[in-house]
């Protein structure tokens, strides 16, 4: 519960698996590492169902969702509904799905991953972003869902 305290943006990782589909998980755990190399991160649930896909992708997107995407960030929450509609995304200039209507979107290349108890440390370099001119960050805090007044 105290974890629960600091509020987070809401996030869509995405990637291609080597079947060459279109996946995407929804995780909170996104931070900035480093400007300079530009540098993110987000972790991984060791026991996830997609951990294969997800741990060690040559490219992927970390997807920060807008306050109107709350019903996207339940549906890859879901255990086994992974696979992205054809219609929530576009292929970036990497490969790797960006969501339509993000609030931004960091296509990077994996960087390192580190070992973190009970979930797997993804490091990426960004190597393209893009963002919206507006709108407001879906945020979770206390168990739920938020909006910014």
């Amino acid at each position: 519960n105290a974890l629960g305290c600091f509020a987070t943006g809401v996030c869509v990782i995405t990637t291609v698996s080597k079947t060459q589909q279109a996946l995407g998980i929804t995780a909170n755990s996104f931070s900035s590492v480093s400007l300079d190399p530009a540098l993110v991160l987000w972790s991984l649930q060791n026991n996830s169902d997609v951990f294969d896909v997800f741990s060690r992708p040559r490219y992927f997107a970390i997807n920060v969702l807008c306050s109107e995407q709350q019903a996207l960030s339940n549906l890859y929450a879901r255990k086994g509904q992974h696979l992205l509609e054809p219609s929530h995304f576009r292929l970036g200039s990497s490969g790797a799905p960006l969501l339509r209507d993000a609030l931004a979107s960091f296509e990077c290349e994996l960087y390192e991953t580190h070992a973190g108890g009970d979930h797997l440390i993804i490091v990426g370099r960004v190597i393209q972003m893009q963002q919206r001119p507006s709108g407001s960050p879906l945020l979770f805090y206390s168990g739920g869902y938020h909006e910014l007044h």
